[in-house]
């Protein structure tokens, strides 16, 4: 019978590092770290590395695998590796699955290590970082009711509050537990050729004969365009560590402290702003250079641009403070609200309600899209979870209309009478509770031609003669009528003075504890 090494002995010191670099090494087989690299692909600790600052991966669990004594030996890690580094100099929590071990399956073992770490993040306030790529479930594990039961309370934290920032990053093919956390996450970046889903394809054609591929299913272009579950597309992996470094470089490390403040930039010289948007309300304009025109230069992150198009949203700096930005996008459908545009923006607003961005609100909206497709989509649901949670959150909500604002979308919008803390419009806006070329169209009986054609003047003024802003002003339903250029320095003067007010952590607002998904 062999001895085993006395604790802290040279040779028991040596034995743990050899243990170590075996399991970090190795990993699942050196085989499958080789395949991984001939197809052009990473590995687990190739992306930890790769996101955190060079040298600083503390890692945990090294020596964890499986509890079933047959698999212990074929599961170093058991198939999830995580453990604490740093952004940017700032201290996050990381985890990313092992596809070498097991196709990242999860494991008791596994899970437990995920939940030891995240329960660590949230009671240290550390961002948590997820590197998603797993098969799901490992049937053997969780099978039966004990199996089940002990690794159904640790796959994912479903119940969390937003007490600190989590991103997930979808790198391969994920299904199951993996899926789960994007699900429940501040961010969700997936890698172009990855594939999100709570089923695999052959799971869908055994249970119901449907013959679907991997990008039909859940490829990026169904999650950017369609079904928004995801924020951001990355080409490639090191443009994915990049997201993820940005978007936490917006938010505090949790939800206890206040944003981060950087030293200001000038905006883009974009020319005046009266030159980005055209007098005419019918013409279109792009909304993203009227932010840049307003922000700090490079610092718009836009979040689903390609989802639910006829609103901007995205994390900006004005004058080095950050805020989230939501902008009625006349490019896309006129800037009319819809079912799916009230989903975005209700996202961003939960984001900075809890981590303690101010909001702000650029109108240029016709109103709410009509018919019988955007009423079968629950509209009404919608737009009132969007309106609730813009009354209830606890952050600054400084609003600016800028040509157009009209009907129930001034109000998911904070506009008028939903108590924002800051109410300014451009001299030339319009302000009512419809579109006057509608609300003349309806007014005047049904005739031939189209509906601008069969509307006389005098209709037409007697509904538009006062949705100017100076009606609005004059009661004191509008803060102030602003000269468009000072639009900038309207906004940073009212961020500078709401920074004085007795800081109010995330935990203490009500959306912080709103579903993370609905």
């Amino acid at each position: 019978m062999v001895a085993e090494p006395v604790v802290g002995a040279p040779d028991a010191v040596a034995d743990l590092h050899e243990r170590a670099a075996r399991i970090r090494d190795g990993m699942g087989g050196a085989a499958k770290v080789a395949a991984l690299a001939a197809a052009g692909r990473l590995t687990a600790r190739q992306r930890i590395d790769g996101l955190l600052d060079d040298g600083t991966f503390d890692e945990i669990g090294t020596f964890a695998h499986s509890a079933r004594p047959e698999d212990a030996a074929s599961t170093p890690g058991d198939g999830k590796i995580g453990g604490f580094g740093r952004v940017d100099g700032r201290p996050v929590t990381v985890v990313a699955d092992d596809i070498t071990v097991k196709r990242a399956s999860t494991s008791a073992v596994g899970a437990r290590k995920m939940r030891r770490l995240f329960e660590t993040a949230v009671r240290d306030g550390l961002p948590f970082v997820f590197f998603g790529e797993t098969g799901g479930a490992r049937i053997p594990d969780m099978m039966g009711s004990a199996g089940f039961g002990a690794i159904g309370p640790l796959l994912y934290p479903s119940g969390r509050a937003r007490s600190v920032p989590m991103a997930t990053v979808i790198v391969g093919e994920s299904f199951g537990a993996s899926s789960f956390l994007a699900g429940v996450s501040d961010l969700v970046v997936q890698v172009r050729g990855s594939a999100l889903a709570v089923s695999s394809p052959k799971v869908i054609e055994v249970a119901t004969g449907e013959r679907i591929t991997m990008e039909e299913l859940g490829g990026v272009d169904v999650h950017a365009r369609t079904t928004g579950q995801i924020d951001l597309v990355a080409e490639d992996e090191q443009q994915s560590w990049d997201q993820v470094r940005r978007f936490l470089s917006y938010l505090p490390s949790n939800a206890q402290q206040p944003p981060p403040v950087l030293p200001a930039v000038a905006p883009e010289d974009l020319g005046p702003l009266t030159s980005l948007v055209p007098a005419e309300r019918r013409r279109a304009y792009d909304a993203r250079r009227l932010v840049r025109g307003i922000v700090d230069a490079g610092s718009l992150m836009e979040l689903q641009p390609q989802f639910a198009r006829s609103l901007v949203t995205g994390l900006a700096r004005i004058g080095g403070h950050p805020v989230g930005v939501l902008a009625s996008q006349p490019l896309h459908q006129a800037g009319v609200l819809a079912p799916q545009t009230c989903d975005k923006a209700t996202r961003l607003i939960l984001l900075c309600d809890a981590f303690g961005l101010p909001l702000v609100f650029l109108h240029d909206t016709p109103g709410f899209v009509i018919g019988r497709q955007a009423e079968h989509q629950r509209l009404i649901a919608k737009a009132m979870l969007l309106q609730q949670a813009v009354l209830m959150a606890g952050v600054p909500r400084l609003s600016v209309i800028v040509r157009k604002s009209f009907g129930l979308a001034d109000h998911v919008m904070s506009g008028l009478g939903t108590g924002a803390d800051l109410l300014v419009a451009w001299p030339g806006a319009e302000i009512s509770f419809m579109d006057p070329l509608a609300a003349a169209n309806v007014l005047t009986p049904d005739g031939a031609g189209p509906a601008a054609e069969r509307v006389d003047a005098g209709t037409v003024g007697a509904v538009t003669y006062d949705t100017g802003p100076y009606p609005a002003a004059a009661g004191m339903h509008l803060d102030e009528v602003i000269d468009p250029e000072r639009t900038r320095e309207v906004l940073l003067c009212a961020i500078e003075r709401y920074r004085l007010r007795p800081f109010a952590s995330g935990a203490d607002r009500p959306l912080a504890r709103w579903p993370l998904a609905w």
